[in-house]
């Protein structure tokens, strides 16, 4: 009997031993959760994960003011040039763009040009056209995956103001002739559509500066974009030839391209006019045929 009682003590201590031994562990508990009470239902919230800082795009700090245009998904130079009545060379000058093909998503753009450059131009240098090497159908690859005619974006910037006389322009039709086959609709057809034939004469139809000729504006095919003054742009779309490059002054009346059928279902020049920026119907400024 005593050694069992002994035995017993024995076994008693050792267990309080080891318990003892374990209370003085850290006890790993679950993590807090803060409760709230809504309609008498409980709602458990917990922390977010930290998230890693958001890239920062180039001009984000001036996203909204006037003068800066925030990019959209399909945007290009060309067309934001376009949209905002400047030269895509510009647009990458002003804003340090190395390669114009590679803009982002998010980032701002300036749109107008800064100060340093003064007064923005008021009317075209008329000085001779230089001799271009003509530009074959299909020669020029587009520079990215651009946004269609009925796509384009829409600019919210401030332009220069006009200068007297700026609307005075003296236009005249693009085409010696041809029948207008699609009229100006601010959302299906952003200029006139004017019928004729394969290699027939495309006219500049005002004094100006060729900002952009190529074929990297998606829906455009082969085009020319002409620079009047600080107000007005001119689109020549769906050639199958250009006959004036970049930078280069031409006469109104002066052979620009030849008509065709790039990126088009039938031969025939779209033909746009942009007032800082905004389509028109140019037929509000043609003269009566």
């Amino acid at each position: 009997m005593t050694g069992s009682l002994r035995r017993a003590g024995w076994l008693l201590g050792f267990v309080m031993v080891v318990l003892s031994a374990c209370s003085s562990k850290p006890i790993n508990r679950a993590p807090v959760e803060d409760r709230a009470s809504v309609s008498g239902k409980m709602i458990v919230t917990a922390p977010l994960p930290q998230q890693p800082n958001d890239k920062l795009l180039p001009g984000s700090e001036n996203a909204g003011k006037p003068g800066y245009y925030t990019v959209k998904p399909k945007d290009t130079l060309i067309a934001i040039g376009l949209e905002t009545g400047q030269s895509p060379k510009d647009l990458a000058r002003w804003n340090n763009v190395e390669n114009p093909n590679r803009i982002e998503i998010g980032q701002v753009l300036r749109v107008v040009p800064p100060v340093a450059e003064g007064v923005a131009m008021t009317r075209p240098v008329t000085t001779s056209a230089a001799t271009a090497t003509p530009i074959a159908a299909g020669s020029a690859k587009p520079e990215s995956a651009g946004a269609s005619a009925t796509s384009a974006p829409v600019a919210a910037a401030a332009t220069a103001p006009p200068a007297a006389g700026d609307d005075d322009m003296g236009w005249i039709w693009p085409t010696s002739h041809g029948t207008v086959l699609a009229g100006f609709d601010e959302v299906k057809n952003k200029g006139l559509d004017i019928g004729g034939n394969a290699g027939e004469a495309v006219l500049a139809s005002a004094d100006g500066k060729v900002v952009y000729a190529g074929a990297g504006l998606r829906g455009y095919g082969n085009l020319i974009i002409l620079k009047h003054n600080n107000i007005y742009l001119t689109a020549y779309a769906h050639n199958q030839t250009l006959l004036v490059k970049e930078d280069q002054s031409v006469k109104k009346g002066q052979k620009i391209a030849e008509m065709g059928n790039s990126d088009a279902d039938r031969v025939k020049l779209h033909f746009e006019v942009r007032r800082q920026g905004k389509p028109v119907d140019p037929l509000k400024y043609l003269p009566p045929r």
